[in-house]
Protein backbone atom coordinates (compact mmCIF):
# COMPACT_ATOMS: atom_id res chain seq x y z
CA UNK A 1 0.00 0.00 0.00
CA UNK A 2 1.58 3.18 -1.01
CA UNK A 3 1.78 6.36 1.35
CA UNK A 4 -0.87 9.16 1.01
CA UNK A 5 0.64 11.98 0.10
CA UNK A 6 -2.15 14.77 1.42
CA UNK A 7 -2.09 18.16 -0.03
CA UNK A 8 -2.30 20.61 2.66
CA UNK A 9 -1.56 20.70 6.58
CA UNK A 10 -4.35 19.88 8.59
CA UNK A 11 -3.81 22.70 11.12
CA UNK A 12 -3.18 25.42 8.90
CA UNK A 13 -4.15 24.69 5.02
CA UNK A 14 -0.69 25.44 3.60
CA UNK A 15 -0.33 23.81 0.03
CA UNK A 16 1.80 21.20 0.70
CA UNK A 17 3.76 18.99 -2.67
CA UNK A 18 5.12 15.74 -2.93
CA UNK A 19 8.28 17.88 -2.22
CA UNK A 20 7.52 19.54 0.81
CA UNK A 21 8.66 19.50 4.57
CA UNK A 22 5.64 17.75 5.94
CA UNK A 23 5.39 15.35 8.89
CA UNK A 24 3.15 12.51 9.36
CA UNK A 25 1.94 10.03 12.41
CA UNK A 26 1.03 6.48 11.20
CA UNK A 27 -2.28 7.39 10.12
CA UNK A 28 -0.94 9.59 7.61
CA UNK A 29 -2.28 12.93 9.28
CA UNK A 30 -0.48 15.24 7.70
CA UNK A 31 0.84 18.98 9.14
CA UNK A 32 4.22 21.26 7.60
CA UNK A 33 6.79 21.19 9.69
CA UNK A 34 5.94 24.76 11.24
CA UNK A 35 2.72 23.64 13.09
CA UNK A 36 4.34 19.61 13.82
CA UNK A 37 7.09 21.79 16.08
CA UNK A 38 4.35 23.55 17.78
CA UNK A 39 1.93 20.42 18.94
CA UNK A 40 5.61 19.11 19.88
CA UNK A 41 5.70 16.52 17.65
CA UNK A 42 2.22 14.95 18.46
CA UNK A 43 -0.44 14.51 16.42
CA UNK A 44 -3.53 15.88 17.05
CA UNK A 45 -5.72 13.61 16.20
CA UNK A 46 -4.08 10.49 17.36
CA UNK A 47 -1.58 11.31 19.36
CA UNK A 48 0.88 9.45 17.61
CA UNK A 49 4.24 10.90 16.99
CA UNK A 50 5.24 12.47 14.17
CA UNK A 51 7.68 12.39 11.91
CA UNK A 52 9.18 13.47 9.13
CA UNK A 53 7.46 12.37 5.84
CA UNK A 54 10.02 11.31 2.43
CA UNK A 55 9.94 13.05 -0.27
CA UNK A 56 8.81 11.58 -3.65
CA UNK A 57 10.16 11.83 -6.61
CA UNK A 58 7.94 12.29 -9.49
CA UNK A 59 10.02 11.90 -12.47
Amino acid sequence: MALAYKTSCEKCNISLNTQSEACICSYECTFCETCATEMACICPNCHGELVKRPKRNMD
